[in-house]
Parts: structure tokens; C-alpha cells; sequence
């Protein structure tokens, strides 16, 4: 999955971005209090996009 296409997904459904880190994008979905990091590749696996969206509690791309 491209990672802007994980982003748009993630902002869809109420995440916002938190803060830039040296190699991750953090995200936070603030009605559940929960937050992720998003590696900066160009491609994220699949297996790994599901983890970020079951992290924010979110439905899965």
C-alpha cells in the first residue's frame, strides 16, 4: 500500500498527524487516545498498514 494512499485512509476516519520524528510520522486518533508511528517508505506492507489501523482503532484499508 503507498503510504499517501495509508495517510488519506487515516484521516478519513479522524486520525491526525502529531509530529514529524527522525525516520516516522506519528499519528493520533484523538477520541480513542490512541497514536502510531508511520515509517517514511514509499510502500508499507500490508501487514504492517492493518497494525497501524487496529493501533488507532480504525477499520482496516
Amino acid at each position: 500500500m503507498k503510504r499517501k494512499d495509508l495517510i488519506r485512509h487515516l484521516e478519513r476516519h479522524g486520525c491526525e498527524f502529531l509530529r514529524e520524528g527522525s525516520n516516522h510520522t506519528i499519528y493520533v486518533n484523538r477520541r480513542k487516545q490512541k497514536s502510531s508511528s508511520i515509517p517514511r517508505h514509499q510502500e508499507i506492507i500490508d501487514f504492517l498498514a492493518k497494525k497501524i489501523c487496529r493501533d488507532l482503532e480504525v477499520l482496516e484499508p
